[in-house]
């Protein structure tokens, strides 16, 4: 039997990527690096953290920025982007053994170059903290934004996305829900119709709309202000949600996280922030903040389902430039996955 679990079970590790000068953040790397110092210090209080990284001087920057730190380790790797939800392994149980899917990559579409990044798990194969485990190549593009698990049965995702042809070509929608049944024992695929939200390049990941809190509660992107152009679609994925059923016949709970203010960049493109990108981990969720009034609002409300949890504000406002957020940054590996844990 196989199972995705999901992200509130117990984790063995973080995995981030760590930006440097060469990279797409060059133009404010300082800021960016204050919010990774930020999130990097603290997923390594509750849990081991893994980083990425250049080289040998980028690792000793690094190392310079965060101080001495037992609960964090260095991978040494060259990647094209550091949106490692998208790039690094998933994680399933398949009976007593835990494995680690690695899915191809291909720049969201063909969109960037990814030959790095499509490479990367066959790099952290060589490190020590991957050495005993099991991994598998699977030949179909796959990004770990694009799907999210209830942890028993039940995958969610975006028809933009895995229909698009961009990824799998030749694979119509019933060929896809056998592949996620093989490699991830999904008996149910709920199926947003929702296109991606403004300055989104992912072709609409599932993360960045709605996301299983828990086996019977959905968190999503709403929008309440009819001038908004992103209101008709949020709200048609709304009705989408309320029709959406649980294993047991039950409608989700349904928590509605509202949008901060628009955020442009430069030129004058409106950049995807949101707060459904929060990052579950061990006794705490992390949320993406914009210096935005609804910061507040998104807190509370996530608060409210995880009212065990600490709630931790985690400023991604430079992040969002790059077009992602702080899901889309990190992964995480289930416990047992890697044998790194105790160090925390």
């Amino acid at each position: 039997m196989i199972r995705f679990p999901a992200e509130w079970e117990p984790q063995s590790a973080v995995l981030i990527a760590w930006p440097h000068h060469t990279g797409d953040f060059s133009n404010r790397l300082e800021a960016v690096e204050q919010s990774y110092r930020f999130i990097a210090t603290t997923i390594s209080q509750y849990q081991h953290l893994i980083i990425v990284c250049k080289d040998d001087s980028h690792q000793q920057h690094i190392q310079a920025l965060l101080g001495e730190n037992a609960a964090i380790d260095f991978v040494q790797a060259d990647v094209n982007d550091i949106w490692v939800r998208d790039t690094v392994f998933l994680t399933v149980e398949a009976g007593q053994q835990t494995v680690l899917l690695n899915f191809k990559f291909n720049g969201w579409g063909g969109k960037y170059r990814h030959d790095n990044d499509n490479a990367l798990n066959h790099k952290l194969l060589a490190n020590k903290l991957f050495q005993n485990v099991i991994s598998k190549d699977v030949d179909f593009v796959l990004e770990g934004g694009s799907v999210e698990s209830d942890g028993i049965d039940t995958i969610m995702t975006t028809k933009q996305c895995l229909l698009n042809p961009n990824r799998n070509p030749g694979y119509d929608q019933a060929q896809i829900e056998h592949l996620l049944q093989a490699q991830f024992g999904a008996e149910r695929v709920l199926w947003v119709d929702q296109p991606n939200l403004s300055g989104d390049d992912t072709d609409a990941h599932i993360d960045t709309l709605a996301r299983f809190c828990s086996a019977d509660t959905i968190a999503y992107t709403s929008c309440e202000d009819s001038t908004d152009p992103h209101y008709p679609s949020l709200k048609n994925m709304e009705a989408q949600l309320q029709a959406f059923r649980t294993q047991a016949g039950q409608q989700y709970k349904l928590v509605a996280l509202p949008m901060p203010k628009p955020i442009f960049d430069e030129e004058g493109q409106q950049l995807p922030a949101n707060y459904a990108n929060f990052l579950i981990i061990n006794q705490a969720v992390m949320v993406p903040v914009y210096e935005d009034a609804n910061d507040a609002v998104a807190l509370a409300k996530i608060a409210e389902i995880y009212p065990n949890h600490t709630i931790i504000a985690t400023p991604c406002r430079p992040i969002v430039h790059q077009y992602g957020s702080l899901h889309c940054m990190t992964m995480q590996f289930p416990a047992q996955a890697l044998y790194c844990s105790d160090a925390v």
